[in-house]
């Protein structure tokens, strides 16, 4: 185990006067009264002599502790502080130094807010309600479940016993070891778990059903979920085994469990967790049909199967010391579920649609109010807060980016030694850097260092000097850099045209590389992988066109378009010139390039003033229609899932971004037909939604209802956000907080309302008016989310508007988020202010 750190003045933090080892667990579960009891002995080992201990608990009732030591027996008085979450026994005798066990006992319920030990439910096949007793721990919620000391770095081993009703199915982390019948009940018990933090402690109780397993490698692999799913288990059961079989290979270290369960959750707040041994899931991230579920759909389902895998040794067998190492583990995770994800399925060209992720942590970190990947963690509620893009993405990218300057064998070879030295352990920051060091022989730390402690990122700037390139770098801010002296040590890979890849390290000095020849084009993030925009003087800029255009990678396509959008944004390239610019990809036939082309667009659409949207849209139809006429309507013999998904964003596009009436006419034959391919009809799911009348919303809604898989369902729903009509889309605003919509879902359908072009400002009345019904009823990590897209109401006042409302009603959880997305709001309402007339009035000469 890592070394503990005394601990005294924070009083989120547990004094170090006793350490947990070992949880033995019973826990007793009445699903119909929504309760729970439980006791659990908790064998620790003293420190120094005391009269207290001092472990979390919350929203639980403890009604006896007693402590045996080598001195003997003591009952102790529990005191409960509903504010620190803490659970104090005190005792008449101070305990002497040693080992010492204590014994808790304590009820409490299973909640509604799906965190802690909460209710799931669902309604079976013969209409009855059923009840699933589940979990979710991270990042605090432990102690919800029983008494216990609910930090990263208190390890501990966990016993479990689960009493249930006769007929119900109990997974956890262990596997089952044995089951006792007590008259109407089983007591069935678990195998001891390895050392592992308490927010990894998973128990699901229900009437579920499990697939046979899958043996990989000796460890068997099941799917757990409601009733009548088994057919929708698949592509899960198949891209596990996979990505377990990669892993195991990659880390050179066998599994630290015993079997793997993935559960398929009908509420799950987050999009699964890492539970050693048993995985929780929303069940649309689990259970799938792949003749009736897009590309997309797919690949989310592999990426989080694959990302929580990961974690089985990068988080579960070696853990954060504590909270601020968050982005340890998931940004691991998140890089490694795309290496996975790429190996499992190649022709997804994983690494390069990672770029859309790329571009969703620069959008938050090029603003003056992100924040350093790793900062200080006092609450539990700051440790919520890192839960973002900044953890997630930008660390993958930071992973990303070293692993291709280092090169993947030494990167691979650094992480394994990383994770022997602290198997079964706590880490923090530098011991993976350090670990990577001493492998690459290079000064990891010294550059990641730079990138973690430090919120933002450099924009590097490409110029020539006689026969070299010149590359400088300062802060990229989407209001102006100029004033800020940060500066990163840049891993930039310098592509020429004419030659090959030259790395160098860009700090504080300008760097110069000698040109290969006097006209060759380059490309000054080869690969496209750097966490850094580029900007090229206008010559070599120029020089991006034609035939070199077309001679570079997807991803440095990708990479050219993202950088020019963010100039937009920034004030230093004009919306009109981004509309003539993309008009050079009218050719395009990559996915990922067309999605980051069209991200422009539609922020295009929104600042245009209405007397001009008509030429806007005409702009639209000249640059997409001959792409859809190329693509076609219907998959032809031999084409990869890529080009599918394309097809269906592009006839999306040209139907509501270009407002084109053919191309609706066609989407609405083809969803009143109810076949075809997945990705067509998903695009005229949405075409008919924003389009529609009242007999559609009643199909729309008949789907949600009655769609025979969770990816479908969750596509009709989202498409009653979409509606054009105000009476209808009034309608979706109720049934948002009808109770017919999930609490985990029931968020998305208000971001979707939100985001609205026409009706959003609708929406964020209804939200505000709402205000306190949603925070209550909605769960805590979602409620900023919900509220995101206000980020996309541009008009001045509802910039005035929106800081109004959030200056009385504050998100604690997310308020660096919420921070963030209030700047994303001013930006996006100054770029409307500085470019929207202009746009209108250049855009009609772009039309051909």
């Amino acid at each position: 185990m890592g070394t503990l750190r005394r601990v005294t003045s924070n009083p989120h933090r547990l004094p170090r006067t006793a350490l947990p080892s070992r949880y033995d667990l019973l826990l007793e579960p009445d699903l119909a009264q929504a309760s729970f009891r439980g006791h659990v002995v908790v064998r620790l080992d003293v420190t120094e002599p005391t009269d207290t201990l001092v472990c979390n608990a919350a929203d639980l009732v403890v009604a006896s502790a007693e402590v045996r030591t080598a001195t003997g027996e003591q009952v102790g008085t529990v005191a409960l502080d509903e504010a620190t979450e803490r659970c104090t026994v005190t005792f008449p005798a101070p305990l002497p130094v040693g080992q010492a066990t204590l014994t808790m006992v304590f009820t409490g319920t299973l909640n509604d807010k799906l965190c802690g030990w909460y209710r799931s439910t669902y309604t079976d096949a013969a209409g009855e309600p059923q009840v699933i007793a589940t979990t979710q721990m991270e990042a605090a919620d432990c102690r919800r479940a029983f008494p216990c000391w609910d930090e990263p770095d208190f390890k501990a081993v966990f016993a479990l016993t689960v009493v249930v009703a006769d007929g119900l199915t109990a997974v956890a982390n262990g596997a089952e070891v044995s089951r006792e019948r007590t008259g109407d009940k089983v007591a069935i018990r678990f195998e001891d778990t390895i050392a592992m933090s308490t927010y990894l402690f998973a128990v699901v109780v229900g009437r579920l059903e499990a697939t046979d397993p899958v043996d990989v490698g000796g460890i068997p692999v099941r799917v757990v979920h409601v009733p009548g799913r088994g057919h929708l288990t698949g592509v899960a059961l198949e891209a596990a085994a996979a990505c377990l079989a990669f892993f195991q290979g990659y880390y050179e270290i066998p599994y630290p469990g015993t079997k793997i369960d993935l559960v398929a959750l009908p509420d799950f707040a987050a999009g699964a967790m890492e539970n050693l041994g048993c995985i929780t899931f929303r069940d649309n991230l689990l259970l799938l049909d792949p003749a009736t579920s897009t590309q997309m759909e797919q690949q989310t389902l592999v990426d989080v199967v694959a990302h929580e895998l990961a974690h089985m040794w990068f988080g579960d067998l070696v853990t954060m010391r504590w909270w601020n190492g968050l982005w340890l583990n998931e940004a691991f995770a998140t890089f490694m579920e795309v290496l996975a994800t790429d190996a499992f399925r190649p022709e997804w060209d994983r690494w390069t649609s990672f770029s859309l992720e790329r571009t969703a942590a620069f959008e938050v970190d090029g603003l003056r109010s992100t924040r350093p990947v790793e900062f200080e963690v006092v609450s539990p509620d700051d440790a919520e807060g890192m839960f973002d893009v900044l953890t997630y993405q930008k660390g993958g990218s930071l992973l990303r980016m070293l692993e291709q300057h280092l090169g993947a064998d030494v990167f691979r070879d650094g992480v394994r030694h990383y994770l022997r030295a602290h198997a079964y352990g706590n880490t923090e920051t530098s011991d993976l850097w350090d670990a990577i060091e001493s492998v690459a022989g290079a000064p990891v730390r010294r550059m990641m260092d730079s990138w973690i402690w430090q919120g933002g990122h450099p924009l590097v700037t490409v110029a020539v000097d006689g026969a070299d390139l010149v590359l400088r770098q300062h802060r990229f801010l989407y209001d102006g850099g100029d004033d800020d002296a940060t500066q990163w040590v840049v891993p930039v890979r310098v592509r020429q045209l004419a030659g090959g890849v030259e790395k160098v390290l860009l700090e504080g000095e300008p760097v110069r590389v000698p040109r290969l020849g006097h006209d060759a084009a380059v490309v000054a993030n080869a690969g496209g992988h750097g966490f850094y925009r580029v900007a090229y003087a206008p010559e070599l800029l120029e020089e991006l066109r034609g035939d070199a255009l077309a001679a570079l990678t997807t991803a440095e396509r990708y990479g050219l378009v993202d950088d020019t959008w963010a100039s937009v944004v920034a004030g230093a390239t004009p919306a009109l010139a981004y509309c003539r610019f993309a008009l050079g990809f009218a050719a395009e036939e990559e996915l990922s390039v067309w999605q980051i082309l069209l991200t422009g667009l539609r922020l295009c659409d929104r600042i245009v003033p209405d007397a001009d949207r008509a030429t806007f849209q005409a702009y639209v139809r000249t640059l997409v229609a001959p792409a859809v006429e190329r693509v076609g309507w219907e998959r032809t013999a031999g084409e990869n899932d890529l080009r599918g998904e394309l097809r269906g964003l592009l006839i999306r596009t040209l139907a509501l971004l270009g407002g084109d009436a053919a191309t609706v006419a066609r989407a609405r034959r083809i969803f009143g037909e109810a076949s075809g391919d997945p990705e067509v009809l998903a695009a005229c799911t949405a075409v008919v939604a924003a389009t529609g009348d009242a007999a559609d919303y009643e199909r729309l809604l008949d789907g949600y209802r009655n769609a025979p898989t969770p990816q479908e369902r969750l596509r009709y729903l989202y498409s009653l956000a979409e509606v054009s009509d105000p009476a209808l889309f009034a309608r979706t605003l109720e049934f948002a907080l009808s109770g017919e919509v999930r609490t985990q879902n029931a968020p998305f359908l208000l971001n979707r309302c939100i985001a609205h072009r026409e009706l959003g400002p609708t929406a964020w009345t209804f939200v505000r008016r709402h205000w306190n019904e949603t925070t209550k009823a909605f769960p805590d990590n979602l409620i900023v989310r919900m509220v995101d897209p206000v980020k996309l109401l541009v008009r001045p006042a509802d910039e005035i508007e929106v800081a109004a409302f959030f200056a009385e009603h504050p998100i604690p959880q997310s308020a660096r988020t919420l921070d963030q997305v209030l700047e994303r709001q001013r930006i996006n309402v100054a770029l409307g202010v500085r470019d929207g007339a202009a746009l209108g009035a250049g855009v009609g000469a772009l039309v051909r």
